[in-house]
C-alpha cells in the first residue's frame, strides 16, 4: 500500500529549528505536487508549503524566509526546515502529496507530526 511516513516533529525553544521529513513508500509511479500543511488548535489545515515537480515553491506569508521544502525524488521525500520558530508555529503538521500508483492519480496524506515552540 502506498504511504506517507512522516518524522521530525517535536518540542523546541523559540528561535530554534527543526527539520520534517516525509518519505512515500509503495509501488510508485509518479509524483507530482508535494507539500506541508499545519493545523494548529481551534483553527482549519492551512497550507504551509508547496513543491512542484519542477522544483518550484510557494510559502504561506507567515513562514517566508524562515522555512524551506525541498525534495529528493529518488528517495521519494520531501523534507521542511523550519528556521526561527515562534510559538504561533506550534501545530499538527501534515505531509501531503500526489501519488501515481495502481489506482490512478491519488492524494495521500501522512500521519501528522506534532510541532511545540516553547516561549
Amino acid at each position: 500500500q502506498v504511504q506517507l511516513v512522516e518524522s521530525g516533529g517535536g518540542l523546541v525553544q523559540a528561535g530554534g529549528s527543526l527539520r520534517l521529513s516525509c518519505a512515500a513508500s509503495g509501488i510508485i509511479f509518479s509524483i507530482n505536487a508535494m507539500g506541508w500543511y499545519r493545523q494548529a488548535p481551534g483553527k482549519q489545515r492551512e497550507l504551509v508549503a508547496v513543491i512542484s515537480s519542477g522544483g518550484s515553491t510557494n510559502y504561506a506569508d507567515s513562514v517566508k524566509g524562515r522555512f524551506t521544502i525541498s525534495r529528493d525524488n529518488a528517495k521519494k521525500t520531501v523534507h521542511l526546515q523550519m528556521n526561527s520558530l515562534k510559538p504561533e508555529d506550534t501545530a499538527v503538521y501534515y505531509c501531503n502529496a500526489r501519488l501515481g500508483s495502481s489506482g490512478g492519480t491519488v492524494g495521500y496524506w501522512g500521519q501528522g507530526s506534532q510541532v511545540t515552540v516553547s516561549s
